[in-house]
């Protein structure tokens, strides 16, 4: 893509009704655009960035034998009254509106009890079970305060997945897939390694339920990790008889702030018991299917990925979520010499499946570096007079708190310095 035929522009400066680092970045460099409190456009840059998250946790749910769907957001209140889900004073972030003839319809906050609903048409016996479905699917959520940009807005895209066994004992195998399934997403995206699987409260379903928390200055949260195992409890369900449950010295327990990336819970028969999921198990007898639920908000992760890897000159994206791999930047446009140059790196990187972004516009050079490096591609390629004559081009690789440049590299060496990164 050529930059000229972007129409977003970037910001010298941060917006003041925004606090979060994320969010004022995001908005600086064009990648999205407030509407209002809590509700954000994705912009191409931020749409870019978006999909490809999408993608990676797309192939992790096709990996676990889960199939794709796509649900309405606009609910049926009889639906949710038989989960008693449907009063304001049960369930207080609800959007509600009605038709015309005055029936009341939801926008969805989530989706276990539609596709409960659903299922009722497709899940009959054992001999139907395991079920595993999921969907992005944008939410609608009254938050009291919306805040810290795309982390915690009112519309949001999110991954949720749910899992349809016959017992227990089927559903804790398949849970145990999920988390890995988590664990690989959050490390392709690039927060692997601050990222801790943590012991949440189960609500009204379970026990426990389980976060994906990352660590992170400006989180929200509070948890404790016990470092010696890697095992994280949030401080809201802290106990001493919690500890003694997880077999965790509360001694080696370190605070840290995070935020919830994602998070898994067993849902068991709250929402197939109402709305009468039953199948016939192998015995013959009428059992409520036994079920959980898996969400990833997708604005949440690029949110907490712009957050943690942004330094002081601007964004910084992990090459497998960046929304192009390269920035070619083109210093004298007007020089034929010069265009010719940018426009075959150009053309020979995308033909080799290196995305690749062309600054082609007619600005100074100064604002095409400051750009580049409020944009944050990991590579970037300078094309000017002065490197015409070097026989390699001159690359810099955008890293946390500093720019590395090599100048001795040659394309065919950076396309396979990316093909490997990416795998």
């Amino acid at each position: 893509m050529k930059q000229r035929g972007i129409f977003t522009k970037t910001r010298r400066d941060a917006p003041k009704d925004e606090t979060s680092k994320s969010a004022q970045l995001l908005i600086r460099a064009g990648f999205v655009y407030k509407e209002m409190a809590g509700v954000y456009t994705m912009l191409p840059l931020g749409l870019r960035v978006l999909n490809k998250i999408e993608n990676i946790i797309r192939e992790e749910m096709n990996a676990l034998g889960a199939s794709e769907l796509n649900m309405t957001a606009l609910q049926d209140s009889e639906t949710w009254k038989k989960t008693d889900r449907w009063d304001d004073e049960k369930v207080d972030n609800w959007f509600k509106t009605k038709l015309k003839n005055d029936t009341q319809l939801g926008l969805a906050f989530t989706h276990e009890d539609p596709i409960t609903n659903l299922m009722r048409e497709h899940i009959n016996s054992y001999k139907d079970l395991p079920v595993y479905t999921y969907q992005f699917q944008t939410k609608f959520r009254n938050e009291l305060r919306a805040k810290s940009g795309i982390m915690r807005g009112r519309e949001f895209l999110m991954k949720d997945l749910y899992s349809f066994s016959l017992n227990k004992e089927q559903h804790d195998e398949f849970y145990e897939k999920a988390k890995q399934a988590y664990f690989n997403v959050f490390k392709r995206v690039g927060l692997g390694d601050l990222t801790h699987l943590t012991f949440a409260s189960g609500g009204l379903f379970s026990k426990f339920s389980h976060e994906f928390q990352t660590l992170c200055d400006a989180g929200e949260d509070l948890i404790y990790i016990d470092e010696k195992t890697g095992l994280a409890v949030n401080k809201e369900v802290l106990t001493d008889e919690i500890l003694a449950d997880l077999k965790i010295n509360r001694n080696d327990l370190v605070e840290k702030k995070a935020i919830e990336v994602g998070n898994i819970f067993t849902l068991g028969t709250r929402f197939s018991e109402p709305l009468e999921l039953i199948v016939d198990n192998p015995d013959g007898q009428r059992t409520p299917v036994f079920m959980g639920s898996y969400g990833i908000g997708l604005g949440r992760v690029m949110g907490t990925v712009a957050e943690i890897f942004a330094d002081e000159k601007g964004l910084n994206w992990p090459i497998n979520i960046a929304p192009f791999d390269v920035h070619v930047l083109n210093l004298s446009v007007n020089d034929a010499e010069c265009t010719k140059r940018a426009e075959e790196v150009y053309k020979l990187l995308n033909e080799n499946g290196v995305e690749t972004l062309l600054d082609d516009r007619d600005v100074s050079g100064g604002v095409k570096f400051a750009d580049a490096d409020l944009i944050g591609i990991p590579y970037k390629i300078v094309i000017g007079k002065n490197s015409l004559g070097l026989g390699a081009d001159k690359v810099f690789y955008r890293r946390k708190g500093e720019t590395t440049e090599d100048t001795e590299i040659l394309l065919s060496d950076l396309i396979e310095k990316i093909s490997n990164e990416k795998k």
